[in-house]
């Protein structure tokens, strides 16, 4: 990932800080070495002086050099060590910056996305309307714009809903109210409603095993879904074909939602959960998004005690995978 100059900054002083500790560590035991062995030499001759023996002089000069040598394996010692905890806590502070870099990128493409995805359903809905107030219009065209005014502020009122959940789980605010819940006919009578409010361009297939039951929380839960839809649309081609499936298989109920879309590397499947994480960068990137949808679905599978996976499709696209206990 690429970081502009200016957030460098941070992160050089720290380097040039670090540079100069160590270079201060060298130089300081640089001159403990030499004090010592000047130490040593003055004691020699002294005792020269005081008019010792040779015999005592060497032996006086071995006990000084056994203690010298003693100190330089303590500084070196010491110095290794020093070393070792410089070192370790300068790759636990770089990681921390890198990690902070990468979040305030996240969040700056998050408000660049968002902001955008707030602004488009307004600024289309107030000319959808201006259009019906301004112009005599057939009953059709009537009926087709405010279609598309509706579909502009559901799509309004899922991005407002998806902050606010991500919001709540943030802060763990967020607590779930489950109830058993005939998951069939709720996931139909859902995907049913979705598919005739929205026109969308990919055909839409339920492959839903009847009389499936959870508990579930009813008013959170098709979040899961819609988030999975909704990223099956933006990554498949038209006329193309996004399932949505559910049954029971081995005491367990499976959940999933495929397409044949691009597909998503492996390098990044895991990574696409992570909040504000999108697939390439917001200047390349055509795709709307803020990348919260996948991040609040994992979130919700984890809460309802599942858990999810992405496989690829084939011949291409992707499988999201959920796995819930039979309870």
């Amino acid at each position: 990932m690429n970081f502009s100059p200016h957030k460098k900054r941070p992160l050089f002083g720290f380097y040039l800080l670090v540079a100069y500790v160590i270079l201060q560590f060298v130089w300081w035991s640089y001159l403990m070495i030499e004090l010592n062995n000047e130490i040593y030499h003055l004691k020699t001759e002294l005792n020269l002086l005081k008019g010792a023996t040779l015999n005592d002089v060497v032996l006086n000069g071995n006990e000084l050099n056994a203690k010298l040598h003693k100190r330089w394996v303590m500084i070196s010692g010491e110095g290794i060590v020093f070393i070792g905890i410089l070192l370790l806590g300068i790759f636990q502070i770089r990681k921390t910056f890198k990690r902070e870099e990468e979040l305030s990128f996240q969040q700056q493409n998050f408000l660049s996305s968002v902001s955008h995805e707030l602004k488009s359903p307004i600024a289309s809905t107030k000319l959808q309307l201006q259009t019906l107030q301004k112009h005599e219009l057939n009953r059709e065209k009537q009926k087709e714009i405010i279609a598309n005014a509706i579909n502009d502020t559901e799509r309004l009122n899922n991005l407002v809903e998806n902050i606010l959940l991500a919001t709540q789980i943030e802060n763990n605010f967020y607590s779930l109210h489950k109830e058993n819940c005939n998951l069939s006919e709720y996931i139909t009578e859902g995907m049913n409603q979705t598919i005739a409010s929205f026109n969308y361009k990919q055909k839409m297939v339920l492959e839903i095993e009847p009389d499936v039951y959870m508990d579930i929380d009813r008013i959170n839960f098709p979040s899961i879904i819609l988030n999975l839809v909704e990223n099956s649309v933006k990554y498949s081609p038209e006329n193309s074909t996004i399932t949505i499936s559910l049954k029971k298989m081995n005491e367990k109920i499976v959940l999933t939602v495929s397409d044949e879309g691009s597909g998503i590397l492996d390098s990044e499947k895991i990574a696409i959960f992570q909040k504000f994480y999108r697939i390439g960068n917001e200047e390349t990137r055509k795709t709307k998004g803020t990348g919260l949808g996948l991040y609040i679905v994992n979130y919700m599978v984890e809460q309802h005690g599942g858990t999810i996976s992405l496989k690829n499709n084939s011949p291409k696209g992707s499988i999201f995978e959920i796995t819930f206990s039979d309870m």
